[in-house]
């Protein structure tokens, strides 16, 4: 199901929270998606990056809408939402119960992340998941385009 960002406040502290670009999607996305939905005992929200947020990386491979649609079809994702403003913004309106990232975010995240998480008592999970990169397969991609 995916969710307007109105829809997030009546899901707090009833889902734990991945996100993420997902473009391209990658199989690593889906063992983190997989540990997650089995290792915690609530339902699993992916919030999505808008287009605006992946141009600032790269040019979209899929749109927004498509994205959403495509994680929103997994087995482990209960609710998917687009993310039109910033990642701090969702965790102080959804205030998940857990908030999830990958193994080598430990000790990266944003101060302001922590400090949210920190108020609002989600507590942050980290998961040793991380199998692939959507950065290192667009540049591996890239690559072999020049070359040819």
């Amino acid at each position: 199901m995916i969710l307007t960002f109105e829809q997030l406040k009546n899901y707090r502290k009833h889902v734990a929270m991945v996100d993420g670009a997902f473009d391209p999607l990658h199989r690593g996305h889906i063992e983190y998606f997989r540990a997650a939905a089995e290792q915690l005992d609530v339902p699993l929200l992916c919030n999505v990056a808008s287009d605006r947020y992946v141009r600032s990386k790269h040019a979209p491979l899929l749109p927004e809408d498509q994205r959403a649609a495509i994680v929103d079809a997994i087995r482990y994702i209960s609710y998917t939402h687009v993310n039109q403003f910033d990642t701090e913004t969702i965790l102080r309106e959804l205030q998940p119960k857990y908030y999830v990232k990958g193994k080598d975010w430990e000790g990266r995240l944003p101060p302001d992340q922590v400090k949210i998480c920190a108020e609002h008592g989600i507590e942050v999970v980290y998961l040793d998941t991380v199998f692939d990169s959507s950065s290192r397969i667009l540049k591996s991609y890239t690559e072999q385009q020049i070359r040819q």
